[in-house]
């Protein structure tokens, strides 16, 4: 049985009680895997205050101030959400800190759920803050409170650099006895040489943030963090994160120079440590951060060319690599049929994007579960770039190619989404005269990552009631020519109301609000079912993508009562009257 201090935990759940644990008092931060259920726990915690902010920039704006507050602070976010907060982290490292302030950054190798792979160690670099890389959920937990010791005696903000394998795979956590009792009193002190970036106090503050780093380099060479294991010295493996269980699964009897404060390298151990084995690897996820850094000190070290820069290792990947051996793919056996993502059963979503396809429109697309129209049979979305991109592409079109009208365009996005950051390319949209069409899909919730509260849902990420946003209120307010409101299940007036705003002279914002059907698990409607005598194999409703709907050996559609949520959407389309409610008689 699992005692008070003894957990099984992911390393996102880990991180949390780290918080608990070490006296973090205020958390913030966006949903985004691999990185939301870092403040989905911290949220249980009574006596800590939690919430979702808009997007990443915010959060770590409201942990930035807190930390000033005198209290210890964190926001997380997932290794994008660090590019939306970089204008806020960068400025941070100038600052410094009053409280420990701990920011997360959750990267995702392989991109799991992301839209890209880039590698956030170079922030630290560039920000010149230091930088911890836990490589399992005990040192996740035991890593938060040496972050949050490091931030308020060096006077600087720390990036915590995790990835998806660290956030999501569990083990065995000892937590400590008792809980840290913050020393400080919680108070904000005036000190505008310290806390004003104006050019002359930011001159004065950068040759601070240098000496800082200095005494940082100096940490990185005595801390337990960084740590040499001597094995057989034939060969030596520097590595850090979850590379570092990699390469200890792969090569268990080498010798191992574990980082795990790999921002400022610990120049000497690594010299150190090199001198001490015949034969150098360094053994990283992603870019050579490690490897450049090593090289460019004079140590001949095996990397990159041995090891991939793309994707995620794994110790596989690592031995074969080490082995100088190129990597073979092994073929499976049973030939698995591909099961490419799809939208849920009866998503209004699909509603949306069969009228959008039928109108010939194409899509600056966002980031969010309907970028799954992209796939067939939608295949809808013709961009998507980052969160809040598909309104500014939208308007940037529209100023290129006018009124042409095999040039139609409009921007698509959800709820989330929109608050995340589209208010403001929307209001760009209305500022200069723009005459494109926003769709937000409003289905009341940040769905995609599994249901997190927003600013329009009513409720925080505590569960308090909270104000909603009025989008048609807003679209009004910012300026917007046009603003409706259509229930997606509508079919007939969601098609009347795009083609009109997608041909009309003037700035639209379309309202396509229904609630994600899966919010309401217990309120399933009768599924539908297809009559066979009715039913001439046209097609047409299996164009909408739903998983629920296939073809009979005969050529024609078939719902699965099993899954079938009961919309309206197939019924809709089929001009004859061949779909209807499942009788259960």
């Amino acid at each position: 049985m699992e005692s008070t201090n003894t957990k099984l935990l992911s390393g996102n759940e880990a991180i949390a009680w780290g918080a608990y644990d070490y006296g973090v008092k205020v958390a913030a931060a966006y949903p985004g895997t691999p990185s939301t259920e870092i403040l989905e726990n911290i949220a249980h915690f009574d006596d800590v205050y939690a919430e979702w902010a808009p997007n990443e920039k915010v959060a770590l704006e409201v942990a930035i101030g807190a930390c000033l507050g005198g209290v210890r602070t964190l926001a997380s976010m997932k290794h994008v959400g660090l590019n939306v907060a970089a204008d806020p982290f960068f400025t941070a490292s100038y600052i410094g800190v009053n409280g420990g302030l701990v920011i997360i950054s959750a990267d995702d190798p392989g991109m799991h759920s992301s839209q890209n792979e880039q590698d956030n160690r170079h922030y630290a670099l560039a920000a010149k803050v230091p930088m911890l890389e836990p490589a399992d959920s005990q040192e996740a937990y035991e890593f938060i409170g040496e972050a949050l010791e490091i931030s308020e005696k060096y006077d600087t903000p720390v990036l915590f650099r995790v990835t998806t394998r660290v956030s999501h795979s569990k083990g065995v956590v000892q937590r400590k006895a008792t809980r840290v009792r913050h020393l400080r009193d919680p108070g904000f002190v005036k000190d505008p040489p310290k806390y004003v970036m104006v050019p002359n106090y930011a001159r004065q503050r950068h040759d601070v943030v240098e000496q800082r780093l200095v005494r940082l380099q100096e940490l990185s060479e005595t801390t337990p963090l960084n740590r040499i294991e001597w094995g057989r010295r034939e060969v030596g493996i520097i590595t850090g994160n979850v590379a570092y269980q990699y390469a200890k699964e792969a090569r268990p009897r080498a010798s191992f120079l574990k980082l795990g404060l790999s921002y400022p390298l610990p120049e000497n151990l690594i010299r150190e440590f090199a001198d001490g084995v015949k034969k150098l690897f360094v053994v990283e996820e992603l870019d050579p951060y490690l490897e450049d850094q090593i090289k460019a000190l004079g140590i001949p070290a095996i990397g990159k060319e041995r090891f991939p820069i793309c994707g995620e290792l794994s110790p596989e990947i690592v031995k074969q690599g080490m082995s100088g051996k190129k990597r073979k793919k092994t073929p499976s056996p049973v030939a698995i049929p591909p099961r490419p993502p799809a939208l849920c059963p009866g998503c209004p979503h699909s509603a949306t994007f069969y009228t959008i396809k039928k109108l010939k429109l194409n899509v600056m697309g966002d980031i969010g579960c309907y970028t799954l129209s992209v796939a067939p049979p939608l295949e809808t979305m013709d961009s998507t770039l980052c969160m809040g991109a598909s309104i500014g592409m939208a308007h940037g079109m529209d100023k290129a190619l006018g009124s042409d009208p095999e040039s139609r365009c409009v921007a698509v996005l959800g709820d989330s989404t929109f608050l995340h950051s589209g208010i403001s390319p929307l209001l760009n949209i209305a500022y200069n005269r723009g005459n494109s069409t926003t769709v937000i899909l409003d289905n009341r919730t940040t769905a995609m990552t599994g249901f997190q509260e927003h600013a329009a849902t009513g409720k925080t990420l505590q569960g308090e009631e909270a104000p909603e946003v009025d989008f048609e209120g807003l679209g009004k307010a910012l300026g917007i020519d046009s603003v409706r409101t259509v229930d997606p299940y509508e079919m007939k007036g969601l098609e009347r109301i795009l083609k009109e705003e997608a041909e009309a002279p003037r700035s639209s914002l379309i309202i396509a609000r229904r609630d994600c059907l899966l919010k309401k698990r217990g309120e399933r409607k009768t599924p539908k079912t297809v009559d066979p005598e009715k039913c001439v194999g046209c097609n047409l409703c299996l164009l909408t993508g739903c998983p629920a709907l296939s073809q009979t050996s005969d050529g024609k559609a078939q719902i699965d009562s099993v899954i079938c949520n009961g919309c309206p959407i197939c019924q809709q389309i089929c001009k004859l009257d061949a779909i209807d409610d499942l009788s259960y008689d």
